[in-house]
């Protein structure tokens, strides 16, 4: 049971339900997550706002890779029953591809690159070194995307962050971290 109130419908502060409404329509559910960021509608219109943001970057399947990929670096279960649901159906990443995804590793080279530098920000907080960056680099990313990778990177933090604070009640098909990959 999650430790912090997930809002009814009912419950949900009046500014976030307009919000919370765009959700439902891009998604078809509110997911319990979006539910939880909802009790501050201040939070929820800037994890939306950055999530609508960076949905201009990266194409999906890197976006949902680098998901999959920090929520294994947090042992965040919520984050990675999410992604690797959404990875499968939206993203049409292959089930081989979402388990090397969660090692930080890709079978496409330039996927590869780009989780393995997000996999070391999130591990070691953004230590990275002169050869990680050239790394991404020559596996064809430029330095706007690089900026990319970690902005895709930080927002996943914090979700995983946020889950892992409030146990939130997974609602996807569940996947646990501890699970061999």
């Amino acid at each position: 049971m999650s430790r912090l109130a997930i809002p009814t419908d009912v419950d949900v502060p009046e500014a976030s339900k307009p919000i919370l409404a765009t959700v439902h329509k891009q998604l078809g559910v509110v997911p319990n997550m979006f539910r939880l960021i909802a009790s501050s509608p201040a939070a929820l219109q800037g994890v939306t706002a950055n999530n609508a943001a960076l949905t201009k970057t990266l194409d999906v399947k890197m976006r949902e890779r680098i998901a999959l990929a920090v929520a294994q670096v947090n042992g965040c279960d919520y984050c990675l029953s999410a992604h690797s649901y959404l990875g499968l159906n939206l993203a049409k990443i292959t089930p081989e591809e979402v388990a090397l995804n969660r090692k930080g590793k890709s079978g496409d080279a330039k996927a590869g690159a780009a989780l393995r530098f997000a996999t070391k920000i999130a591990r070691d907080r953004g230590q990275v070194s002169d050869h990680d960056i050239e790394a991404v680099r020559d596996a064809g990313f430029s330095d706007g995307q690089i900026v990319e990778i970690i902005a895709v990177t930080a927002e996943n933090i914090f979700t995983n962050l946020l889950n892992l604070v409030a146990q939130t009640d997974i609602d996807f098909p569940v996947v646990r971290a501890v699970e061999a990959v």
